[in-house]
């Protein structure tokens, strides 16, 4: 007898492109500008990098295409890291790429509580508890996040289908303000483009700057690549991912340029980002159209954070789902709600490890996000080499697999100016040591949690992982 756990099939085309460019755009566009972007890179480093970043993902994402048309099964990359390179690799794959996905449902959903203390001083800012590496710890904003992480547990639970035209408002939400915001930068009479002057940082040399940009891409743009964890769930061909993932890339490129000059153009961008304001972004929109303009910024970064959440839950619950099938963790995880066919479970636990870290402070969180992109980029090494792999043996296709092959070779780049002393995007103290338990969990949890999976022969692990069955 064989059993198949099943999902629902509800996504379509606008859900998937509206699932992956609300997972690339959270907080980070509407805050990093004037805590990395601009000081690093300048308006124009910041624009240069974001479009490299984005040409190399796009070159990514062809593998991506090429794989999920072959494989379109939950779990991504953990099964074409399987089908690639064996049950090691894959799982190895699948410990880096969840830290990423784990990580950033709750640094999204603490965003909520940034607004707050810009757009309503005081409101959430109730019941002091302490201070961590720097941030105040509020009872009111552990509650506030806590309740809004429930929220959308529970939508994401009741349904692909409702979580997917969620996600579909919040994205065209999320573009309409920003292009709101960004058309009002540009014409409106008091901003002048001299503001943009100087184009690079000037504390830092251009190549620097811009190769500092490139180096947070995996992070950037990490979010297209939700979209194979999904393949389960397509109500359409998946032939059309490839072209899905390519636009959401430019769309999230756009997104990112347009909020980083938005930010510099206001004022002389050097000098008021020198001068540290609380909020740069926020700050600039507020001082070029007043209340107003909060209230457009404010429903595009409520739009980002709440398609973010939505979009990891959706990411990393899957994830798990596929390698609970594949008994690499408990079956717990495994289980599918038997009305909604969804992973309850795995987003449940999604859930309760968000839940847990507001209470670190979100100085805390950002040490642990700064792995994402090493998660992100080990992610893509290995979906571009698997990609490569097949395509040798087949006949054609060689420009393919040329840039699958480049994109292989990009992803360890990545990595390269992550870990590498001295490399401009060398991961801080705090995050090397993170890195390191984080790495240290992954063996003892491989030695003693996965023995099932280690002891499964190829035959059964790939009847688990590709068609989601086993014999019983």
């Amino acid at each position: 007898m064989v059993e198949k756990t099943k999902l629902e099939k509800s996504l379509s085309p606008i859900n998937v492109w509206s699932l992956a460019l609300g997972s690339i755009i959270g907080w980070g566009a509407f805050v990093m500008p004037g805590n990395l972007f601009l000081q690093t890179a300048g308006p124009l480093g910041t624009a240069i990098g974001m479009i490299i970043g984005a040409f190399i993902m796009i070159i990514i994402a062809l593998s991506y295409g090429y794989m999920v048309q072959k494989f379109p099964v939950a779990g991504g990359e953990f099964a074409f890291s399987f089908k690639g390179f064996g049950r090691n690799n894959a799982f190895i794959c699948a410990w880096f790429l969840g830290l990423s996905y784990l990580a950033i449902v709750p640094l999204n959903a603490t965003a909520l509580g940034l607004i707050g203390r810009y757009m309503f001083p005081g409101l959430l800012q109730r019941g002091y508890l302490y201070t961590i590496a720097g941030w105040e710890v509020y009872l009111g904003e552990v509650i506030f996040t806590s309740l809004a992480l429930f929220i959308f547990a529970y939508t994401s639970i009741k349904g692909i289908k409702l979580s997917g035209w969620l996600q579909t408002f919040m994205a065209f939400a999320l573009v309409g303000s920003i292009l709101i915001l960004i058309v009002v930068g540009l014409l409106h009479p008091e901003t002048n483009l001299s503001n943009l002057k100087p184009l690079f940082a000037p504390e830092v040399s251009p190549i620097n700057g811009i190769l500092s940009i490139v180096a947070i891409a995996p992070w950037a743009y990490v979010g297209f690549d939700a979209i194979p964890q999904a393949a389960e769930e397509f109500n359409f061909s998946s032939k059309k991912a490839r072209g899905i993932m390519i636009i959401s890339i430019i769309f999230g490129a756009l997104m990112y340029i347009a909020m980083n000059t938005v930010t510099a153009i206001v004022h002389p961008w050097h000098d008021f980002i020198s001068s540290k304001p609380f909020w740069a972004t926020g700050t600039a929109v507020e001082q070029l159209m007043g209340n107003t303009g909060l209230i457009i910024l404010g429903i595009a970064l409520i739009a980002a954070i709440v398609a973010g959440i939505i979009g990891f839950y959706m990411a990393a619950s899957r994830l798990l789902f596929s390698m609970a099938r594949a008994k690499a963790l408990p079956s717990w995880f495994g289980f599918i709600h038997p009305k909604y066919r969804t992973p309850s479970n795995a987003i449940k636990f999604v859930l309760a490890i968000s839940l847990i870290t507001p209470w670190f402070g979100r100085q805390v969180l950002l040490w642990v996000v700064d792995m994402a992109s090493i998660g992100a980029a080990i992610g893509y090494f290995y979906t571009t080499a698997s990609a490569f792999k097949f395509l040798r043996k087949e006949k054609g296709h060689k420009g393919l697999k040329v840039f699958s092959c480049i994109g292989a070779i990009l992803s360890l780049g990545f990595v390269i100016l992550l870990i590498v002393p001295g490399m401009p995007a060398y991961l801080s103290f705090p995050s090397r040591i993170a890195l390191i338990i984080w790495i240290a969990l992954g063996a003892i949890f491989y030695m003693s949690v996965a023995r099932t999976y280690v002891k499964l022969s190829s035959k059964e692990l790939g009847n688990l992982i590709i068609n989601g069955q086993e014999q019983l």
